[in-house]
């Protein structure tokens, strides 16, 4: 029997909640891969301050869950097979511990085992503006293999709700990942559009 094709979402203390979340639904919608969850407690804090979901809905939307502390589980080991990571949101901390591998927590240490086995990371680092040691952070994890995404509307697709622009920056991510998701609004959006006046 094959092994299941596996993705990891980490979901850490940065403002952005709703990334990660809409990340896992689009994931769950696809149901090609098993779901593997980890969490922070700030990423915990975080969802309570932003949205109606308690912890024990968001952890029932993965097939897997693993504690944040647990350095030992399955996804910290570079044999337990995975296609990529993504951490929505990532925070300046998190970013901070991937850049000099502290593998302190299990969301540092799977984003870090990405890294050696050569596996897609993707970080959407939710901070503004930046100071030159969140750019230099940024500038060491691109060396080493990981995408830094920030979640920037894409405004082109002229969306009318904050939901829309969730919706299409965490399509786009899954998209960087590997994953192809039929929500995701690509460009050109409308072959048929007006050009624009010169």
């Amino acid at each position: 029997m094959s092994e299941p094709r596996r993705i990891i979402v980490g979901i850490s203390g940065a403002s952005g909640v709703a990334y990660g979340i809409e990340a896992m639904r689009l994931i769950r919608e696809l149901r090609t891969h098993e779901l593997h969850l980890v969490i922070s407690p700030a990423g915990a804090r975080t969802l309570a301050e932003e949205t109606d979901m308690r912890l024990s809905e968001l952890k029932a939307m993965a097939d897997v869950v693993h504690r944040f502390g647990d350095i030992g589980a399955p996804i910290s080991s570079g044999s337990f097979r995975v296609e990529g990571m993504l951490i929505a949101p990532c925070s300046a901390r998190t970013l901070g511990g991937i850049a000099v591998s502290l593998g302190e927590n299990l969301l540092v240490r799977a984003a870090d085992v990405c890294l050696k086995e050569r596996r897609k990371l993707v970080l959407l680092f939710r901070e503004t503006p930046l100071h030159l040691g969140h750019i230099e952070l940024m500038a060491s994890v691109t060396r080493y293999g990981a995408i830094v995404m920030p979640p920037v509307p894409s405004f082109y697709t002229r969306p009318k709700s904050i939901e829309e622009i969730v919706t299409q920056t965490a399509a786009r991510a899954l998209d960087v990942l590997g994953l192809d998701t039929a929500v995701l609004k690509r460009w050109p959006v409308d072959e048929h559009a007006p050009t624009p006046p010169t």
